[in-house]
Parts: C-alpha cells; structure tokens; sequence
C-alpha cells in the first residue's frame, strides 16, 4: 500500500512540467544466498547477503578520493525551450537553467539547482573524503566546473563558469558536520551515499541475494541485488550494489526499471584512493571578483528535498521496506495542468495531451507524466503526487490522501 508523505508547510510552487523526482526505493529483507563468482570476473570467497549487509553497515572508510560517474536515463522527453534531456522538469520554479533565472530567488552558484542537472545524462565528479566534516565534489564540464566544498561549519559552492559563489554556516551547536551532511553534502552524489540510504532498514518487503563478483574501479567486489518482493505498484525491477569485497564501500549503484533496457540510474567510481587527500582541498575562498551570495538561515537551503531535483540521490532512498513510497506537495497551481486544458492556450493543451495521460478517481481528475522509473500525477487542485510507482499506484496514493483528509 502506498504511503503518503505529510504535506510540509513550506510549499515550493512548479511550473509547467513535472519536476524530476527520483523517489520511492526501499531497503531490504536479508536472504541467505551465497556468492557465486562469473566466469571473468573476481575469484572471491562465498559470503551471504546477511554478511554483506552488514559489511556496509559496518564499513568505516571516510578518507578517499577519486571520480565517479553518473548517469541517468529516465526517458524525459525535450519540451520547446527546455535544455536537452532534463528540458523543465529538472528547475523548479528557480530559472530556465539558461543563464537567464531569476537569480534573487536562488544565486546562480546555489547547490539545489546545478544538483537538479544530475538527473539527466552522464557527468563526471571529482571526489574527496577526509571524516564526515570535510568533503569536496566537482562536477567537471566542457568549459567550467562547479565545486561544493564542506568544511566544518563551512558549506560553500563555486561556478567557475559564472564566477559566482555561495556560502552557508552552519548555526553554533550544530556540530562539524551539523547542517550539512543532509542531501546538499558533498557525498551527496556518490554510490555510497544512496547505498547505505537503501540499506538502513530492512524488512519483509524486498529479497536481497549476491549475484557474483565484478571489477569496479579496479577494486574487487561483490554484487549485492535487492529486489521488491511480490505484488507491487513500483516501477523498480531491482537495485544493484557493487560492494568492495576489503573495505565494504559501495562502489557502484544501479537502478534497472521494470520495463527494461539500461539503467535509469548508474552511480559508480571509476577510480578510488583510499589514502588521506590533500588538506588544501577543503581549503576554499572565491576569487575576488566572483559574486558573493550569503545563505539566509533557514531561507535560502544548499538543496531541496523534495521532488524539486535529484538532490544528490537523497530521494533514492525513501522508507524502509516502502516500494509503493509517493511523495506529495502543492504545486500552488489550483486548475493548472491537473484540470486538464490550460485556459485556451491550444499549443500547452497539445504539449499536455502529448506527453501526460488523463486520469480519475476519488480525488477528482488530474493527468500522469511517465519516465522509464518515476511517475508524476498533477491533480486538478494542484496536488502533485511523485514516485516510482505505477500510474495506478499514484491514483490509488491520491484516493488515499482524500480519503484521510
């Protein structure tokens, strides 16, 4: 049965399009099923799921660097004005992505919105551990790159592109890792990260076996599969990890639909040092003419957490044993999309008809925006309904939230 989250009493408002949420993946129940290697790949000695598990649980590596690939093949189509794969259903209510947002609602150099543009297409990050209180990841483009370093209290992002740069602290009694060790940390984005989310907790909803050895990053590890169990409305076929068979860190982290094909989510290092990175890189300070923005407490956040963007994987995780999980939020757009025609505009009416379908229930009417895993419903009141749940599981989560209310 889906569940639904309570409405929060900040509302972000979306536009046209539905926001990229990459929702509802549970955690497990263990099996005991052993290891076996494939032809190729690591001779390893035979471990259970139960003991991998709990050698991810147990790992406590936070000195590393190294690169790690993304790559996210959700299916979003291209709208008219949109930015390739990601188009607007990545940006919220925060800009274009054109260099023409409106930056006095989010600085340019704001982690929530660059974070948004890893859930679509393949980037590569640069990334360095020294304990939970000292983090960096760059995000490598053609021409630029865009850092987001945490150090103590410190929570800064750089643009080099834009030369802009933005700074939050941490409020006094927060701890060293305090306000941002949440979906807007460096770590955010990295296999480990949406590993450990997935495997907090386990319980009857979901089979987990090893299926194997692999090479990743030239580490050898073993392949920890995770799978819902019996009938469901999610769109989740299974969730791979590449666990190091030494040091327990996930190393790689697969999302494979239910309708098949590659991956719509691949997280994975492609090398890794285990050693102690170079102090000076937690070190930062903005070049002297680069645009200084101070987060505002409790205003401007380093990231979203809900559907408004990837948000480093954070959404990956959902709650344990919860495969049908769907997020729910006020889109602040009352007969928008939902209601079915847009006022007349016949141009958005077609784009609605061309990439929604038209759906009832108890809640009223509204319309389904699919992708290869997440699916979106805009109801004609302006409730969105998002996760990786099928078109009638995001009816039946609607029919739910009316009938509690």
């Amino acid at each position: 049965m889906a569940q639904i989250q309570p409405r929060k009493p900040r509302r972000r408002a979306v536009r046209y399009g539905v926001p990229v949420a990459v929702a509802g993946v549970a955690a497990a129940t263990v099996g005991l099923v052993p290891a076996l290697a494939s032809t190729g790949d690591p001779d390893l000695p035979k471990i259970t799921a139960e003991d991998l598990v709990a050698k991810v649980a147990a790992s406590d590596v936070d000195q590393l660097s190294g690169t790690v690939r993304v790559k996210t093949d959700l299916g979003l189509p291209s709208l008219p004005g949109g930015s390739g794969g990601s188009g607007g259903f990545g940006g919220g209510a925060h800009g274009s992505g054109d260099g023409t947002e409106d930056r006095t609602e989010r600085p340019d150099a704001a982690p929530g919105k660059k974070l948004a543009e890893l859930a679509s297409g393949e980037h590569l990050l640069r990334f360095a551990a020294d304990g939970p209180d000292r983090q960096r990841v760059s995000i490598m483009e053609d021409a630029a790159e865009y850092s987001l370093v945490h150090s103590g209290r410190d929570l800064w992002a750089y643009d080099s592109g834009s030369n802009a740069a933005w700074h939050a602290e941490a409020p006094e009694g927060a701890g060293p890792a305090g306000k941002h060790d949440g979906p807007a940390g460096p770590d955010a984005v990295t296999p480990q990260k949406a590993a450990k989310q997935l495997l907090k907790n386990l319980d009857s909803s979901t089979s987990v076996a090893v299926d194997g050895t692999a090479k990743v990053a030239g580490r050898d590890a073993y392949q920890l599969v995770v799978k819902p169990k019996g009938a469901n409305d999610s769109t989740i076929e299974s969730v791979r990890i590449a666990v190091d068979a030494d040091k327990g860190l996930p190393l790689r982290f697969t999302v494979d639909p239910k309708k098949g094909g590659d991956p719509a989510i691949d997280v994975a290092y492609t090398k890794v040092d285990f050693g102690k990175p170079d102090a000076s890189s937690f070190t930062f300070r903005p070049p002297k003419d680069a645009k200084v923005t101070e987060a505002k407490p409790h205003g401007d956040r380093p990231a979203p957490k809900g559907p408004g963007g990837l948000s480093g994987l954070e959404l990956l995780g959902g709650s344990a044993g919860d495969w049908g999980k769907v997020a729910t939020f006020d889109s602040g757009m009352p007969g928008g999309p939902g209601g079915g025609k847009s006022g007349g505009d016949e141009r958005a009416d077609e784009l609605l008809d061309n990439f929604t379908d038209k759906v009832k229930g108890d809640f009223g009417t509204g319309r389904v925006f699919s992708t290869r895993l997440v699916n979106a419903l805009m109801t004609e009141d302006g409730q969105v309904y998002v996760g990786a749940v099928t078109k009638e599981g995001l009816v039946k989560a609607a029919d739910e939230h009316v009938g509690a209310e």
